[in-house]
């Protein structure tokens, strides 16, 4: 049993602070909100780590957004749903693909410097998409160029208080709303008080062994909403990337789609172009389609991977364009455009996460959230590729719309300390952070590219024995290996759920879609499992 808070927070040890608005997270979602609210309000980004420790910070291919005279919001509209497979709200999709093109000018206006050809905005393509829509910047560098010039303008503001290597244990509620985050730093806790509560804290690739997120990644963020009373959703839906770099002692770095969106093929051991087998986009389908039939080639020939040929580039080109993969490449010492990437699917994105509206909202008054920690209906059971920075932006830019205007009104400066009694439900004796490597192991084997019902239950068996034996927590890695238990076991249950296949979540067992599940799988930790329809 996991109690609603993860630490004793007694009054004579808390060092109490104030702020108008907490932002948790400083990835793109973060900071971009943080730009967008008024100069006049107070604000505390809070990042558990460093600012370049984040998935904005890994971003590759860029930002989605319909913005040349051959494209158009309503085919970026098409791609995006027939991406979801269903389960894409048909509104929230409308929305972003329309907002693209304005999200792009505030990137401008903040100065981001995004690459161009002949003066004009370079666009590429990616899986899925139907035109070159992808805007990006320092070749394969856009998650971190953007990062850069946004902490540059952040730095700017006085209004602005930036905390690094600062981990946020709880969600504050009372009765019922929230006002404040329960902050860990140096071995002591502070509550800061807040009127708006933003998480902007990412994903949760590290629920996995084989993962492209970083190290900071560890569902946090879904696991301190869920434990607030928040309704979470879609958790079973799981992106995985079809090319990760795999080499002994080096980390799954992402080999950006981009790279076959400019002619790179996917091949097997025996040097053959697979994918037209399976797809007629070939090696530009969807994420979860080229995923699986990777699988399936590595399966056939019983190896841990396949091959990306980038031999179609001059070496002049590619260390132009993905500077970054072929830094890497080189210094693993594979000598590319020549030599082929080693390559194989990784845990990459979360479709699913906390349950936001239009304007960010969650069912909690005074939290919103925006980015991949929630759930807002524009990817279904499959996110189209670079589409998560767009909705990071617009759904950042109406959560400042919303506070903006109702800041003043709501503002309340004494928020009343009721501090909850700690239930010491922590009586096993195992170190939570034992068992971080067990829940990766586990959640790979069962709740990877192929599930099926004798997997995920013994998945599911498994990781609720481990909530009643851990010991209390100790430090941030235990706090983060109870978030990824408690979490793992939420994408566990959903995948056991959902007899069908879907988007991103495939059963051996039930491996064609069902219409009649074309429905959302909710959770709220103080309610029975509850459906939603599209």
């Amino acid at each position: 049993m996991i109690p609603r808070y993860l630490a004793d927070f007694k009054k004579e040890n808390l060092k109490i602070e104030k702020t108008d608005v907490a932002i948790i997270g400083a990835g793109l979602a973060g900071l971009f909100v943080g730009l967008q609210l008024k100069s006049s309000c107070n604000i505390t980004i809070i990042t558990k780590k460093k600012l370049t420790d984040s998935n904005t910070e890994q971003a590759q291919g860029g930002i989605a957004a319909a913005i040349c005279e051959k494209d158009s919001p309503q085919l970026h509209f098409k791609d995006t749903i027939n991406a979801g497979h269903g389960l894409c709200n048909i509104d929230v999709v409308n929305e972003v693909v329309n907002k693209g093109p304005k999200a792009i000018q505030a990137l401008l206006y903040y100065g981001v410097p995004f690459d161009r050809q002949q003066g004009q905005l370079a666009l590429t393509r990616e899986g899925a998409h139907s035109r070159r829509r992808v805007l990006h910047a320092s070749g394969d560098g856009t998650g971190r160029v953007i990062r850069e010039t946004l902490t540059a303008r952040i730095k700017e503001r006085n209004n602005i208080t930036l905390l690094e290597d600062t981990f946020i244990i709880d969600i504050y509620t009372v009765d019922g709303e929230a006002k404040g985050v329960f902050i860990y730093k140096d071995h002591g806790i502070t509550l800061l008080l807040a009127n708006y509560v933003v998480l902007a804290s990412g994903g949760a690739g590290q629920l996995f062994k084989y993962t492209t997120n970083p190290e900071v990644a560890t569902a946090d963020g879904i696991a301190m909403a869920y434990r607030a009373k928040a309704d979470i959703r879609d958790m079973e839906f799981v992106q995985f990337h079809p090319t990760a770099l795999v080499l002994p002692k080096a980390p799954r770095f992402l080999i950006s789609e981009a790279v076959r969106g400019e002619g790179a093929i996917l091949v097997n051991h025996h040097g053959e172009a697979f994918m037209a087998k399976y797809h007629e986009s070939k090696d530009l389908a969807p994420r979860d389609v080229v995923s699986r039939a990777m699988l399936e080639e590595m399966e056939k020939s019983n190896t841990e991977y396949l091959f990306l040929d980038v031999s179609h580039m001059t070496e002049e080109n590619m260390e132009r364009r993905f500077p970054t993969i072929y830094k890497t490449c080189r210094e693993f010492g594979i000598n590319v455009p020549k030599e082929m990437i080693p390559v194989a699917p990784a845990a990459h994105y979360f479709m699913g996460g906390v349950v936001v509206d239009k304007e960010g909202k969650t069912n909690i008054k005074g939290l919103l959230a925006c980015g991949e920690v929630t759930s807002t209906g524009l990817h279904g059971a499959n996110r189209l590729a670079s589409n998560s920075l767009l909705e990071a932006l617009v759904y950042g830019q109406n959560i400042a719309d919303y506070i903006n205007k109702n800041i003043e009104k709501e503002l309340d400066n004494n928020i009343k300390i009721n501090l909850p009694k700690f239930k010491y439900i922590f009586t096993g004796v195992i170190q939570p952070r034992s068992i971080r490597g067990e829940i990766q192991e586990l959640m790979w084997k069962y709740a990877g590219l192929k599930r099926d019902q004798n997997g995920l239950t013994k998945l599911t068996n498994r990781l609720e024995q481990l909530t009643k034996e851990l010991s209390m927590p100790k430090d941030v890695e235990d706090f983060e290996t109870i978030n990824m238990l408690q979490v793992s076991l939420l994408l566990a249950q959903g995948a056991l759920i959902r007899t069908e296949s879907r988007g991103g979540h495939f059963r051996e067992d039930y491996p064609k879609a069902d219409k009649r599940w074309k429905k959302h799988i909710n959770f709220n930790i103080d309610k029975k499992i509850f459906y939603s329809e599209i």
